[in-house]
C-alpha cells in the first residue's frame, strides 16, 4: 500500500506519542492534515501561524512533552517570531514548515524561502527531508534532538513534492531503529569524584542561595528542588522570565533573582558565600556571572544537565555536568547520612527580609484616594488574584504589566495565596505570548480557571489568537490593563529623551470589553478598584471567553526606573 509523505510524517510522530497538533491550516500541509486526521491525531487551526507556533510552545512548556507547530513555506516567516520564544525558553516544540518543490531548489520556486538557514540559529535541529524514504528517520532524529541534553525547539522543513508523492508505508523501517517509539531521554548522572569535589566546596557554606533556572523544569526536579531548599536550609531564587518553578507560597521560595524586581535578593547575592545555580545560563539576566551582581568573595557553581549549557557558563569558579533531578538527589542523600548540618539562621534571615519587603511595598503603593480614583497597576494584578482559587492558572503578559504582576505574586504568594501555576514570556519578553499560552494553559487544565493579565499593547500585540478559544470552546479571562499606550517605553523615553517626553507610543481608548461581546463572550469595563474583584468573578462565572477592561494610570515599575536612571544608559542590560 502506498501512502502520501504527509501521511508518513503524521505516523512518525504518532509512533513519537505526539498528541497535539497546531496549524494554520493551508495547501502545503493538506497531506500531513489528512495523515494526522487518519491517525487520530488533534489538530487545532490558528487565526495566524504565530499564533499556531506559541500555542505548540505554552502546550509543550506545560506538558513538557513535544507538540507539533505546522505551517506552509509563507507561514514560516510568521512563525519565526513564536521559534524564537521556543528557542528563549528551550521549549521542545517541533516546527514543520512545507517548503517549495525539491527538484526545483534554487530556481525561484512557488514561495521558495531558505527556511533551513533561517530557523539554524534559532533552534537546535534544522534541516530539509531530503526522500520520502527518510521522513521517519528525520522525525526520529528531530524528535530526539528537541529532548536530548538542553532541549530546545527543532524545524523540518519538508518539500511540497515529498510532502503530497506515493510511498511504500513500510519505507525505512527496514533501518534500524526498527522500533521508532518514544523512549526515556537520556540524562547526565554526576561523576562521583566531580560530585565529592562540588560539595566539598558546599558543605561548610554558612550563607548559601540556589538559583534555579529551567533546567530544573524541563528535568521535571521542582519538587526536589523545594526538598533541597525545605531540608537543607537553602534559600531559593528562580531566574526572571523562565518557568516557575515553585509556588510562592512554598517555604524555601524567596523570590526571583533580580535586584529591582525583588529587592531582598540583592541582600543574598551580596552576603552568600556559596550561590549554587542549577539549570540556568549566565547570561545577561545573571550579568554573565560578573560583579556586582555575583561578588568576587562569593563561590560560583553552576550545576547543568548538558555540556552545552556549561560552556554558556565559562564564569563559574566550578561547573558539575548533572541531570539538575540527580544532583538534588545526591544532596539529599548527603544531608540524610548526616554530611549537612547547615542552621536555619541564614534562611530566617531571608524570609524575614521577604516579609519586610512585602509590608514596605505595600505601604509605598498609594492608595486610590491618594491616586484621584486612578487605578494602580499591582492593584490590578492583586485584586485578579484576590478573585481567583488555588487551583487556577495565571498567566502574564506585557513590558509594565508584567513587571508589576510579578511583584504582586510574591506578594500575594507571601500572604498564603496559591496558585495552579504561572506562565509568561521567556527570555526575549516577546509581547503578545499570552493568550496563546492562557489558551494552552485551559486545554491542558480544563477543570481549572484560566486567567491573563495582558498590557493593552500586549493584547494588540497577540489578541487576535484569542479566537482560538472561542473556536474550541476553551473560555478564558483576559484582564487587560489598560493604560492607553506602551508605557514601559514611554517611560524609559521620559528619561532618556532631553525633551523629558515621550513619543509615538500612545493608543487610543479602545474598547477591548467590546471587541469580546461582538465575538459572543463577556465584556466589562473597570474604572475604579473596587469593581475588579467582582468583575474578575462575574466574568469567570459566565462560563464565557471573557474581558475585563480595566482603566489603569501607569506607573513606572522599580526595574524600569533603575535601569532609565541615566540618560545614557537607558536599557535593561
Amino acid at each position: 500500500m502506498k501512502i502520501r509523505g504527509g501521511a508518513l510524517l503524521a505516523r512518525a510522530f504518532r509512533d513519537k506519542g505526539v498528541r497535539q497538533v497546531f496549524t494554520l491550516s493551508g495547501g502545503f500541509c493538506n497531506p500531513a492534515l489528512e495523515g494526522f486526521m487518519e491517525c487520530q491525531i488533534p489538530v487545532i487551526n490558528a487565526p495566524h501561524e504565530q499564533v499556531a507556533g506559541h500555542l505548540a510552545d505554552g502546550y509543550t512548556r506545560i506538558t513538557r512533552e513535544p507538540c507539533v507547530c505546522l505551517v506552509g513555506p509563507e507561514g514560516f516567516a510568521n512563525a519565526v517570531p513564536a521559534m524564537m520564544e521556543a528557542w528563549g525558553e528551550r521549549s521542545p516544540v517541533i516546527f514543520v514548515t512545507g517548503s517549495s518543490t525539491h527538484r526545483r531548489k534554487g530556481a525561484g520556486g512557488f514561495k521558495e524561502i531558505d527556511d533551513v538557514a533561517i530557523a539554524a540559529p534559532l533552534t537546535k535541529y534544522s534541516i530539509e527531508v531530503t526522500h520520502g524514504e527518510r521522513i521517519g528517520e528525520f522525525v526520529d532524529r528531530a524528535y530526539k534532538m528537541a529532548l536530548s541534553g538542553y532541549p530546545g525547539p527543532v524545524h523540518l522543513s519538508l518539500p511540497v513534492d515529498i510532502m503530497f508523492s506515493s510511498f511504500d508505508e513500510n519505507v525505512g523501517l527496514e533501518e534500524r531503529p526498527f522500533v521508532r517509539a518514544k523512549k526515556p531521554t537520556p540524562r547526565a548522572w554526576p561523576c562521583p569524584e566531580d560530585m565529592d569535589r562540588i560539595f566539598d566546596a558546599i558543605k561548610n557554606a554558612s550563607r548559601p542561595i540556589l538559583i534555579a533556572g529551567h533546567g530544573v523544569w524541563w528535568s521535571g526536579a521542582e519538587r526536589k528542588l523545594e526538598a533541597v531548599g525545605t531540608r537543607l536550609n537553602i534559600p531559593v531564587f528562580n531566574v526572571p522570565y523562565h518557568q516557575k518553578l515553585l509556588g510562592e507560597h512554598v517555604s524555601p521560595y524567596m523570590g526571583l533573582a533580580d535586584i529591582h524586581q525583588y529587592h531582598p535578593s540583592e541582600y543574598a547575592l551580596g552576603q552568600a558565600d556559596v550561590t549554587i545555580v542549577v539549570g540556568a545560563r549566565l547570561d545577561n539576566q545573571l550579568n554573565f556571572g560578573n560583579p556586582p551582581f555575583f561578588p568576587s568573595s562569593t563561590t560560583l557553581i553552576c550545576v547543568n544537565g548538558s555540556h552545552e549549557e556549561l560552556d554558556l557558563n565559562r564564569a563559574a569558579d566550578e561547573t558539575l555536568l548533572s541531570d539538575p533531578g540527580a544532583f538534588f538527589d545526591e544532596l539529599l542523600k548527603r544531608h540524610d547520612a548526616g554530611q549537612w548540618t547547615l542552621d536555619k539562621q541564614w534562611f530566617n534571615d531571608n524570609a524575614a527580609r521577604r516579609g519586610v519587603w512585602v509590608d514596605k511595598m505595600l505601604s509605598d503603593l498609594p492608595s486610590t484616594e491618594e491616586l484621584n480614583g486612578a487605578i494602580h497597576p499591582l492593584h490590578v494584578a492583586l485584586d485578579v488574584q484576590k478573585a481567583m482559587a488555588e487551583e487556577d492558572w495565571l498567566v502574564i503578559d506585557g513590558g509594565n504589566t508584567h513587571f508589576w504582576s510579578e511583584i504582586a505574586v510574591n506578594i500575594a504568594g507571601y500572604q498564603g495565596q496559591k496558585l495552579g501555576n504561572i506562565l509568561h514570556p521567556g527570555t526575549f519578553s516577546l509581547l503578545g505570548v499570552g493568550v496563546s499560552f492562557a489558551i494552552t494553559a485551559k486545554m491542558t487544565n480544563p477543570k481549572s480557571n484560566v486567567v491573563l493579565i495582558s498590557g493593552d499593547g500586549a493584547f494588540l500585540s497577540g489578541g487576535l489568537s484569542v479566537e482560538a478559544a472561542f473556536q474550541e470552546n476553551l473560555p478564558i479571562v483576559v484582564v487587560i490593563d489598560n493604560n492607553g499606550g506602551l508605557d514601559c517605553i514611554s517611560q524609559q523615553q521620559e528619561r532618556l529623551f532631553n525633551s523629558e517626553t515621550h513619543f509615538a507610543t500612545d493608543f487610543r481608548d479602545i474598547p477591548f470589553h467590546k471587541m469580546f461581546e461582538g465575538l459572543g463572550g463577556y465584556g466589562e469595563l473597570v474604572e475604579s478598584r473596587d469593581e475588579i474583584i467582582p468583575a474578575v468573578q462575574r466574568a469567570i462565572s459566565s462560563g464565557k471567553t471573557a474581558c475585563i477592561n480595566v482603566k489603569t494610570m501607569g506607573h513606572i515599575s522599580p526595574i524600569v526606573l533603575a535601569t532609565t536612571s541615566k540618560r545614557d544608559k537607558a536599557s535593561i542590560e
